[in-house]
């Protein structure tokens, strides 16, 4: 891309960069029968060990509640997630990955890590960690200042 408007642009950068990373992920997950969004909610459940209420992923990945519902629905009607009750609050449903999900989980990471690889393969080593560094402070900056 030559220097123009649009490359100047962050915005527009970061949209661009996010679909190309989007695509070659959904096309490594689909042999997985998962696409970014559930992959997400499964990380998520599968990294906490008592579970996730479907409040705080939806406020984590920044969806709507009723687009959570579905992804969970997704997973559990495949066996990857189940939900529980939670030990504090009778009211609240905690997405527990299953035996089945954390199993996935591991497959699907060689199969994105390999992807991320592909599509950032024209950046170091270095080059990807400082641009993870700088896109979680980012993120982490946003989600502070919507608190």
């Amino acid at each position: 891309m030559d220097g123009t408007v649009l490359t100047d642009d962050v915005g527009f950068l970061l949209t661009r960069a996010s679909g190309l990373l989007v695509r070659a992920t959904n096309a490594a997950l689909a042999t997985h029968g998962l696409r970014v969004r559930s992959y997400s909610a499964l990380l998520l459940s599968c990294d906490s060990a008592e579970g996730m209420s479907q409040r705080d992923l939806a406020e984590t990945l920044g969806l709507d509640p009723s687009q959570v519902v579905l992804l969970v629905d997704g997973l559990a009607d495949a066996g990857l997630v189940e939900r529980r009750p939670s030990g504090t609050d009778r009211r609240t449903k905690l997405v527990v990955a299953t035996a089945a999900g954390r199993e996935l989980r591991r497959r699907a990471q060689r199969s994105t890590a390999a992807a991320h690889a592909t599509e950032l393969g024209g950046l170091s080593v270095a080059e990807q960690e400082q641009l993870k560094t700088l896109l979680g402070r980012l993120v982490a900056g946003a989600a502070a200042g919507s608190d």
